[in-house]
């Protein structure tokens, strides 16, 4: 299959071009031309601008429906509803849960996988925990929390037939640094849920360990005479962190901070739950009950349970707060996630070799049109 994308803007990974066309062949993405190509065929976005697929690297849920509902249906629900939002790639992510529900929620993410996913597809499995410690839990259970064991999480790659491609721990648990040591040869270990110095924090990385969960939450803060988690984060340049720019979670101008410091190394994320998409009302997220008022999901003890945001929301706040250009922060929610798993030659961008996963959207961010891998699954009706 061989087409031309005729638009007025294409985000580049250093700039804006366009108008122009852009080929794409057998599912992967060619040259921009300022000239409709000779015999093919032309797909005519003129009125939108292109850009490269979301990839959200943490996201539990949406739509009604949570990974933890160790189910086929929930993450294939979980899937279609990702593609009208512009995301083309994500990471299915657990929750700390008991070993029955974790595992279940494993093979159903795998066993959906090989089913065919018809929307967003999994790029592998995030575990979020259970190897955390109780001062930073968020909503995560702390009667779980446990310290990380290389068995175990054998047996856990095993029931996913080795798609698990990132795990979070915390770096103060007992054996963290050799477990670290031993894993990072085969995922992206991440930190967070954390009280951990600086210092521990600089121990992981120097095992392995390349990102940081969700940046300034479920983490020990920036003091001055000890810099934490956050200020670990901050000035490491080994390591990209997460960050989830909803405007609950971090405030507008310490998210900018985040921004201009991490530069390409800024992950935006959702981290979003099943309540993302919904009207306001009562939740699950994992064994804990979550009310949802004006769009932020909360705890009943009134702690930030996940998020709503939808991934382009994050990106359009961001770009506003910061008032940087429009490629540059896209890709941090698109290019960056890829790289943090080491697969920017594959995905993130618009370049010549690369799976064509694009987006068409308008100037309001509204999504015209998504496809995977040059196949357009999603087109809205005007």
């Amino acid at each position: 299959m061989k087409y031309a994308i005729h638009a007025a803007r294409f985000l580049l990974e250093q700039e804006e071009a366009g108008p122009g066309y852009l080929i794409v062949e057998d599912g992967r993405f060619g040259e921009i031309t300022a000239e409709a190509p000779p015999e093919m065929d032309i797909i005519d976005y003129s009125d939108y601008t292109i850009a490269p697929g979301l990839f959200d690297t943490h996201i539990h849920g949406i739509g009604g429906y949570d990974i933890m509902d160790g189910t086929v249906e929930a993450v294939q629900e979980i899937s279609k509803a990702l593609l009208p939002l512009g995301v083309t790639r994500f990471l299915p992510t657990t929750l700390t849960s008991s070993p029955a529900d974790l595992e279940q929620a494993i093979v159903s993410i795998r066993k959906a996988v090989e089913t065919g996913l018809s929307g967003a597809q999994s790029a592998g499995i995030f575990l979020e925990g259970p190897y955390f410690t109780e001062e930073h839990k968020g909503a995560q259970n702390p009667a779980y929390f446990r310290d990380p064991d290389v068995a175990e999480f054998h047996k856990w790659q095993e029931l996913a037939d080795g798609t698990i491609v990132k795990i979070a721990i915390a770096p103060e648990r007992n054996q963290a640094a050799a477990f670290t040591k031993e894993m990072s040869k085969e995922v992206l270990v991440s930190l967070g849920h954390t009280n951990a110095t600086f210092d521990c924090c600089q121990e992981l990385v120097d095992a392995g360990a390349r990102e940081y969960v969700h940046l300034f939450n479920g983490m020990r803060g920036l003091h001055h005479r000890e810099p934490g988690v956050v200020g670990a984060a901050l000035t490491d340049s080994r390591a990209y962190a997460e960050m989830i720019c909803d405007g609950h979670h971090v405030h507008p101008q310490v998210a900018t901070h985040a921004y201009a410091t991490k530069q390409d190394k800024l992950v935006l994320i959702t981290d979003c739950m099943r309540a993302g998409n919904m009207p306001d009302g009562n939740y699950m997220l994992g064994e804990f009950p979550v009310v949802m008022q004006d769009g932020i999901a909360r705890t009943e003890a009134g702690s930030l349970a996940g998020s709503t945001l939808l991934l382009k929301n994050g990106v359009k706040n961001l770009q506003a707060w910061s008032g940087s250009p429009l490629y540059d922060v896209w890709h941090r929610a698109s290019l960056s996630p890829a790289a943090s798993l080491g697969l920017e030659e594959q995905f993130g961008s618009i370049a010549s070799g690369k799976t064509a996963d694009f987006v068409a959207m308008d100037d309001s961010f509204n999504v015209h049109a998504t496809a995977i891998a040059g196949e357009i699954r999603f087109e809205s009706k005007k």
